[in-house]
């Protein structure tokens, strides 16, 4: 992959203001010395709250925060874990970014929770 960059031109108008984005990658229930966190060991609002501290740390990494997400994708393999991992969420994206929420036949490692954001520099 290339580097990305920012590009003007005189045949545009010049933008009033720029601001990078941030494209986080899923992250799972996995803590960062490789623990996977399981139902059998673990609740979703733990696993949510987990995922989340995940993305918090990758931010934080590219010089952002929680506070600029902008879009969050969750995906569930049951959506009865729904009411669980929103009361989770709410607890941490109280500016309310767009949100989807999807339910999908698996995720890696067998996880039951996975997120990932876009969010400002």
């Amino acid at each position: 992959m290339s580097d990305f960059k920012t590009v003007y031109t005189k045949d545009a108008a010049f933008p009033i203001a720029t601001s990078s984005t941030i494209y986080c990658s899923g992250q799972i229930p996995c803590t960062p010395s490789g623990d996977i966190l399981t139902l059998q060991s673990s609740s979703i609002t733990a696993m949510t709250e987990l995922c989340i501290s995940n993305l918090s740390a990758v931010l934080k990494e590219a010089g952002s925060d929680i506070s600029k997400v902008v879009k969050v994708n969750v995906f569930l393999t049951s959506m009865d874990n729904f009411a669980e991992m929103n009361a989770t969420y709410e607890k941490f994206f109280t500016h309310k970014p767009a949100r989807s929420c999807v339910a999908v036949y698996q995720l890696p490692k067998g996880v039951p929770v996975e997120i990932e954001c876009i969010a400002l520099a």
